[in-house]
């Protein structure tokens, strides 16, 4: 029998939180776009890292929020430039968005990409379907990450108009063009492994 949660006041329930498998595992169950969100420093060095953790916020203004790791070294340049890409990820853009989950300065060298003054961050050529450039409009820190707002300033769509998504849940990649689960996957790259 399971044990009965204990009850604050106002009906809360006072039992500790999940453990942190117990919460992949949820989570594991709900699948998510994957997206690799970039920007670039000062110098003009691009920085990005792959995340499955966004989410519509508002159609006016268009609004979107990312989560991150309060580490994150790309976090630190999203927030010093105002501003980030969400590159949304192609299901063919399966080791793209390996690469971009695994720590490595040299990411960039192995990805075809380009960078304009007036985007955001960087656009993943070949393995984004659809580029959102965004505008940070605040943030909130919850535990060990930072919630991003971001104001969509320009949005473009790969020149087919037919995205083929890629998607992670249940521990695998996934493809919403009609292929399924997609070969090889990894034993469990979750939105953790955010840089």
């Amino acid at each position: 029998m399971p044990p009965t949660p204990m009850t604050g006041a106002g009906g809360r329930t006072t039992a500790g939180p999940v453990s942190a498998t117990a919460f992949r595992t949820l989570m594991a169950g709900f699948p998510a776009g994957v997206a690799v969100i970039t920007a670039v420093d000062e110098a003009g060095r691009p920085y990005g890292t792959t995340c499955t953790a966004i989410s519509s916020v508002s159609a006016d203004p268009p609004t979107l929020l990312v989560c991150m790791q309060r580490s994150s070294r790309t976090l630190a340049v999203l927030e010093r430039s105002g501003g980030f890409a969400v590159n949304l990820l192609d299901d063919r853009a399966r080791a793209v968005a390996e690469l971009f989950a695994a720590r490595g300065p040299d990411r960039f060298e192995h990805v075809g990409w380009t960078a304009r003054p007036d985007w955001a961050g960087p656009h993943l050529d070949r393995a984004a379907h659809s580029v959102a450039d965004c505008r940070i409009t605040g943030s909130v820190t919850v535990a060990d990450h930072v919630v991003l707002f971001g104001e969509v300033y320009r949005a473009a769509a790969a020149d087919d108009g037919r995205p083929r998504p890629l998607v992670h849940g249940l521990r695998a990649y996934w493809s919403l063009g009609g292929r399924g689960a997609l070969p090889d996957a990894p034993p469990d790259p979750t939105t953790e492994a955010q840089r």
